[in-house]
């Protein structure tokens, strides 16, 4: 049973709230004191890292120029790729499964064995422990699109998806975020500690041995569940740090740079609903309709229906919608924005019937009044469609009623259009009986009526 978060972990952004400035307008400062050149790059790189992560596709390459696959042997590595990935998201399903929504936003619960398998798993797409993912992500969620966000989009496409791996980055340029209670879990310490041979056993030894002792297939079981499946692993779940903060739109809000786009869930196992995801973090949900693509939610449900996972939360449909709502609401104010509606109806002068009248009588006006609103249509009587004469006999009239269903009941493509061509509004909204007692003095007056009289 999913449950629903309290409606108090919702601060919906309100159309009079000062928002960001778009990505292309967000310069963020230099990482490092001197500007990087191919002289100097050598003192900046994170050469762990950029040893792993340029090593494993060379092998790979080399893997696959030399070595046959077996049918058992990619079946195997497309399985084991899913597993490890599920480990972070939920290994690719571990890591979105466990490293992602498990540890990093609590998102359900899962008991002992299934927390355990996560942890191997998530070990095998070898990303990090889950306390040092899970303490970056959460960083990256407080500081999205920041100086302290440790992989922010506003740095670059490649920053953001592998060059923040590549460098060492100053300690006090990343963010903090609150890990304390990864602190006080066994499990996660325990994965911590251990997470160098966990690497090698789950990353290298497990899919070799069960490619090899399985079906004699030992170089296989190495060059593609092991490094292929990695490099396939690796990059899957980069995307999420950079293709779903580029690629999309931005459905519940526009302030930061993640998206939504079915391209990038695919390819990161339902990760690339990432807008959803950022507005509402602590959901076990990426998609929110049956048809968006999102087997790693599908994976918490499965497991949640059979007792393994518990405690699903799910943010308030309430609070969902009016998200989406407030991002229809601003399109379609943009949109208004680049029409013409009209000088607007504070901005019109007042009249008093009289007024209205004497301009149209005394100085030639041709002016019909609709609604408390005057509208000039001395250029628009030729073109009336229902004819020049019926124009004529509202002028100086009130023809709201006429207007409205008792001559003919008027479109509103008719209504848009006389928009452009108000030019006063009506004090009391049309003839009042009361005020012809003491009429005012026309504003449109001879020259022997006037204000000073």
């Amino acid at each position: 049973m999913a449950t629903p978060l309290p409606p108090t972990f919702v601060v919906p952004a309100t159309q009079t709230e000062t928002r960001r400035q778009p990505l292309e307008h967000d310069v963020l400062p230099p990482l490092f004191p001197e500007k990087i050149t191919i002289t100097n790059i050598w003192r900046y790189l994170d050469y762990k890292h950029v040893l792993g992560l340029g090593l494993t596709p060379l092998i790979a390459l080399y893997g696959l120029l030399t070595t046959e696959v077996q049918t058992k042997t990619l079946i195997w590595s497309i399985i084991y790729y899913y597993a490890t990935g599920l480990g972070i998201t939920a290994g690719k399903f571990s890591l979105c499964l466990g490293y992602h929504r498990l540890w990093a936003h609590r998102a359900y619960s899962a008991g002992p064995a299934m927390s355990f398998v996560l942890a191997l798993l998530g070990a095998g797409a070898v990303e990090g422990s889950i306390k040092w993912w899970s303490r970056g992500h959460r960083a990256h969620h407080r500081w999205t699109d920041t100086e302290k966000d440790p992989y922010s989009a506003h740095r670059g496409l490649f920053f953001s998806h592998v060059g923040w791996m590549l460098i060492k980055r100053p300690g006090w340029k990343i963010g903090h975020a609150d890990v304390d209670d990864l602190n006080k879990n066994k499990l996660v310490q325990w994965q911590h500690k251990h997470y160098l041979p966990l690497v090698l056993t789950m990353g290298v030894i497990f899919p070799t041995l069960v490619a090899g002792l399985g079906w004699g297939d030992w170089r296989g079981g190495y060059f593609y569940a092991a490094i292929l499946r990695l490099v396939f692993v690796h990059h899957a779940t980069f995307c999420v740090n950079s293709l779903a903060h580029w690629l999309g739109e931005g459905p519940f809000d526009d302030r930061h740079s993640p998206r939504d786009h079915f391209i990038t869930a695919f390819m990161t196992l339902g990760e690339g609903y990432h807008n959803f995801h950022h507005q509402f973090p602590q959901d076990y949900r990426n998609a929110i309709r049956f048809y968006q693509y999102d087997p790693t939610k599908w994976v918490i449900a499965l497991c949640a229906f059979f007792g393994l996972a518990t405690h699903l939360k799910t943010f308030p449909e309430n609070e969902v919608r009016k998200g989406q709502l407030q991002m229809i609401e601003k399109k379609v104010l943009e949109k208004k924005t680049k029409l013409q509606w009209g000088t607007p109806i504070a901005d019109l002068p007042v009249l008093s019937f009289e007024d209205y009248q004497h301009a149209c009588k005394n100085d030639g006006k041709k002016w019909i009044l609709l609604e408390g609103v005057v509208y000039d249509v001395a250029e628009f009587m030729h073109e009336h469609p229902g004819g020049e004469k019926y124009i004529k006999m509202g002028l100086g009239k009130d023809m709201t009623a006429a207007f409205n269903g008792g001559m003919y009941d008027h479109s509103n493509a008719a209504r848009n259009l006389l928009s452009l061509m108000r030019v006063a509004i009506v004090e009391f909204g049309g003839e009042v009986e009361a005020q012809k007692k003491n009429p005012s003095v026309p504003v449109y007056g001879d020259d022997h009526h006037s204000k000073s009289e």
